[in-house]
Parts: C-alpha cells; sequence; structure tokens
C-alpha cells in the first residue's frame, strides 16, 4: 500500500526526514506529510482503497492521534460496521480510517482483530508516544533507530541508513509502545501456539474441506477491489491455485509470467491462461540479457545478502516492472505454500516427531527473506503483492496437519494436490516444484554470478560506492559489456569487492547491511 518515514521526538531533523522519506518514494504514487518539530511523518501512498480521501498520515477527528499505515485490513468491511455500531462516525471508505477507530476503540487488543498484511504507527499527538505493530508473519515490514533520544521509524533498512545508528527490526507479530524513543515490543501472537488449541487434522477429507473454504475466503478478501488485479504465475501448482480462485471473485485478472524462452514455466503458464481466457503477459528474459547492473539494483530494492535471495530478485525485477507498466497496482503471489504444505525436500527427511519445529522455523524466517524479497521488489517498482497462502486461518490449518498428509509417497504438498484436484489440471497437479530462476531457464546464469557473490557477500552496500562503480565500469567495458568474460578476468577478484561503510555508534561497520538487529524470539 506505501512505504511511510517518522520521527517522534524534540528538534526532529527535516533534512534527515526529508532522505529518509525520498528513499521510499518508488513505494507509492503520492507523497503525503504532517510535520512539526517534535513530529515529522510522511507516506508514499498507493491509492487503492478510497484513493481520493484515505490521505495518509491519517488524524482522527478530534485531531489527538496519527496513523501511518502500509498494508492492508482485509476484513475493514467487518469491522467497519462493528464501529459504526459502536457509534464511531467514519469520513471514508477506506481501511485507514477503521484501523485508527480499532485502536482507539479496543486499544491494543485490536491486532487481535485485524486479518491483513500490515505495518503501522500510531502516535499520541500530545506526549509523542508511539504505538507500534507489525502483522503475524511480517509480509509488511517495519525498522526503527534511535538517536539524540528521537525515535526514527521506516518501511524499508536503507531509509534509515541516513540515520547513523543501530537500525532494529520490529518483529513480527510483535506491537508495543514507544517511549523516550525506546520501543517496548512483546508479542501478540505466538506461533508456536498456532492450531494447538484444536485437535490435530486426521481426516483428510475433513482437512481438504476446512483447507478449501479458508483458501477460498484469503482469495476473496485479497482481490476485494474494483482495480484489476495481477497474478505472478509460474504455471506450477500454487500460482495456478491462486489463479484459479481469483477468477471466482474478480472479473478482471491479468497473469504475469517471467522466464527464457521455452522454459516450463513459460509452456506451462501461456496453456493454463490460454484455457482459463485470461490475459497473459510474458517477460521473456534470456540468461544473457541480465547484466551486473540488474544484480546491484536487486541488491539495492532487495536488501539481502543472500546468494538465491538475490538471483531471484534479479529475476523477479522485470516482471514486477512490466504489471507496472499494465497499470496494476495490486498482484497475488503463490509465495507461502512451501513452508505450509511441505514442498520442499527437507521435509521428506525430517521424522514426523520434529516436523512441526521445522514448519515453525521455516514461516518464522519468511519475513526477513522471501516475504522481504517479494516486498521490496514488488513496492520498488510501486506494486502491492498479497500472499494468500499466508491467511492466519490457513496456517493455523496448516499446523494442524499431520507430516504424512503433507508429504507422501515421495510427493510434496500431497493434501494441497488431493484438496483441488476437481480444479487443476492434470499437467498442473502432478508438475513437480522448481524454483524461480531454474525453472525459467535462468539457472545456467545463476551458476555464473555465484562466484562473485561470496565477495560482495562481504561488502556491499545499497549504493556501490564511486570508486567500486568506476573499477566494475571499466572492467565490463573493456570485456564489451559481456558479463561473462568481466567474471572471467576477474569481477569476482577481491580487488573489485564493494565495500560501502556504513557508520554506526561502534564505528565504521564492514558488513553488506547496516548493522540489523533481530531481536531473538523463543525457541
Amino acid at each position: 500500500m506505501c512505504g511511510f518515514a517518522l520521527i517522534a521526538g524534540a528538534g526532529a531533523e527535516p533534512e534527515l526526514f526529508r532522505a529518509m522519506l525520498a528513499t521510499l518514494a518508488p513505494r507509492g504514487e503520492v507523497e503525503e506529510i504532517r510535520a512539526t518539530n517534535e513530529l515529522m511523518a510522511g507516506v508514499w501512498r498507493l491509492r487503492i482503497v478510497d484513493p481520493a480521501r484515505a490521505e495518509q498520515p491519517w488524524i482522527s477527528a478530534d485531531g489527538r492521534w496519527l496513523l501511518c499505515y502500509n498494508g492492508e485490513i482485509f476484513n475493514h468491511r467487518q469491522l467497519r460496521s462493528e464501529l459504526i455500531a459502536r457509534g464511531h462516525r467514519l469520513r471514508t471508505a477506506g481501511d485507514t480510517e477503521v484501523l485508527l477507530a480499532a485502536f482507539l476503540e479496543w486499544g491494543q487488543e485490536a491486532v487481535e482483530r485485524l486479518q491483513g498484511e500490515y505495518a503501522f504507527a500510531i502516535v499520541q499527538r500530545a506526549t509523542g508516544r508511539v504505538y507500534l505493530a507489525r502483522d503475524p508473519l511480517g509480509v509488511k515490514p517495519l525498522y526503527w533507530s534511535r538517536r539524540a533520544g528521537r525515535l526514527h521509524l521506516a518501511s524499508e533498512i536503507k531509509a534509515l541508513v541516513p540515520v547513523g545508528e543501530p537500525i532494529t527490526e520490529v518483529p513480527p507479530g510483535h506491537h508495543g509502545w514507544a517511549d523516550g524513543g525506546w520501543p517496548h515490543l512483546a508479542p501478540y501472537l505466538d506461533l508456536r501456539r498456532l492450531g494447538l488449541d484444536h485437535p490435530p487434522l486426521t481426516d483428510p477429507d475433513e482437512a481438504i474441506k476446512l483447507i478449501r473454504t479458508a483458501f477460498a475466503e484469503s482469495v476473496r478478501m485479497r482481490v476485494d477491489t474494483e482495480l484489476p488485479v495481477g497474478v505472478v504465475l509460474s504455471g506450477g501448482l500454487d500460482s495456478s491455485l491462486v489463479l484459479l480462485h481469483m477468477r471466482q471473485f474478480h472479473s478482471d485478472c491479468v497473469a504475469f509470467t517471467i522466464g527464457a524462452p521455452g522454459s516450463p514455466d513459460l509452456d506451462h503458464a501461456r496453456r493454463l491462461t490460454a484455457e482459463l481466457g485470461v490475459r497473459h503477459e510474458v517477460v521473456q528474459l534470456r540468461p544473457r540479457d541480465i547484466r551486473l547492473a540488474d544484480v546491484r539494483e536487486a541488491v539495492r530494492l532487495g536488501e539481502l545478502t543472500e546468494y538465491g535471495d538475490i538471483i531471484n530478485a534479479v529475476v523477479s525485477a522485470p516482471l514486477f516492472r512490466r504489471v507496472r507498466e499494465c497499470g496494476i497496482r495490486v498482484v497475488l503471489t503463490g509465495d507461502g505454500s512451501d513452508e505450509l504444505f511441505g514442498g520442499y525436500p527437507m521435509y521428506h527427511e525430517v521424522p514426523a516427531a520434529q516436523s512441526r519445529a521445522l514448519f515453525l522455523h521455516r514461516l518464522r524466517n519468511l519475513g526477513r527473506t522471501e516475504l522481504q524479497r517479494v516486498d521490496r521488489v514488488s513496492m520498488g517498482h510501486g506494486v502491492e503483492a498479497r500472499v494468500p497462502f499466508l491467511d492466519l486461518a490457513l496456517v493455523e490449518l496448516a499446523m494442524r496437519l499431520p507430516l504424512e498428509f503433507k508429504v507422501r509417497d515421495g510427493v510434496e504438498k500431497w493434501l494441497l494436490r488431493e484438496a483441488f484436484a476437481d480444479l487443476l489440471p492434470e499437467y498442473v497437479r502432478r508438475r513437480a516444484k522448481n524454483g524461480l530462476s531454474y525453472s525459467s531457464g535462468l539457472h545456467d546464469r545463476a551458476r555464473l554470478y555465484k562466484p562473485l557473490f561470496p565477495r560482495l557477500h562481504r561488502g556491499f552496500g545499497y549504493d556501490l560506492a564511486e570508486a567500486v562503480r568506476r573499477d566494475f565500469d571499466s572492467v565490463l567495458a573493456a570485456c564489451d559489456n559481456d558479463l561473462d568474460r568481466a567474471i572471467a578476468e576477474g569481477v569476482a577478484r577481491q580487488d573489485y569487492t564493494v565495500r560501502e561503510r556504513i557508520r554506526d555508534a561502534a564505528g565504521a561497520v564492514r558488513h553488506n547491511l547496516p548493522r540489523v538487529r533481530r531481536p531473538r524470539q523463543p525457541a
């Protein structure tokens, strides 16, 4: 929905605030700011729900409270009805106003009523206290830093780099108040308990019925908009299920697929969209089309360090660029299904008694890996990506499933395939999982990049240092801009390692990202 930056505390610095907010410009269409000496809040808003009236930062009718908000509350219509019945007078049709009204009605317990993907900050303007919250799985990001007693918040890490102090992630599923610039956060949802208050689902027929209902409702809520919606379609099981359900609830759907000519992704996606009569936008990306500049941009956008995450960002960036060029602001993806329903080889090997711990581990890391990549790359092109497989009701059902329902006879996501056997074409239902950059025909290029990453991994920043940029460019020019030759002739040598030094209180930090502190969670 947007990106926001906020500084709370006396003597807030306008130049720093403008630098923070400017970094987030790709995340929205309209810049909206409210600023005083003690509070500076700004939003780059992607206009999706009630675009004309749901401006941000949102101020309560009595002027006492301010809200900065990124994401979507999918049950906002239901909450609206409850709030009106309790006497609230709402001025817009958007979910932003509903979110603040819910907080004013139910306080911190309001987060337990929210169904959505969100991160937000609510400021009590008279005192400067700030209430923070982030969705249970970390679909939407939020980070904070503190300088001179002031709290600095932003939707991306790089927006807080100018603060020059350590950066801390607001953990998924946490909320709390910040006083004197220090957030005091606690979990409002314990993922370790998810599903334990209900009996295990040992009857496959019952499990199938519940999963079908929950998934359909999850997709319905995420396409509840008058805007056209897109789907990132690989032609595999997960994204095909998303598309099949989208068509039931929205008449204006567009599928987007990226891949090399002749890749399985393109073949399966073309076949499915042709059978369904769905508009299909294809981004053909040959391995040799990927240049070093694309790697730099993926690093800058994604704020990630692992080779697999970065190469996936490299591949998906052209896709989201096309989505935006087509005028689509909202897309759905199939992310999260593998973590929930056993889509990785490791699930074939883990003992049943340890499977729940493994699933929890994968879920809790999504916010700092796959979901971070999807958020940064999509929002870096002004597109909001929504993840229906990670609706909390569906996650809870998946946590109640025994391992033998997820992996059976060597077939991953067995129950998911069975649950939708009547909807899925056989060529989709029986298709094995492939990673994005591999099934799209780009695995050879991925291998070419691999020697480059161990060194970049230790020393890159968001923008390449000028001297290093010249080094890269001179090598590429000498090789006629052929990245294959450039790598072979020494781009991966230590001489060309990027050394973007980001200073914090401890001095020069020679890391690939600012020192982002991720609070430890109980095992």
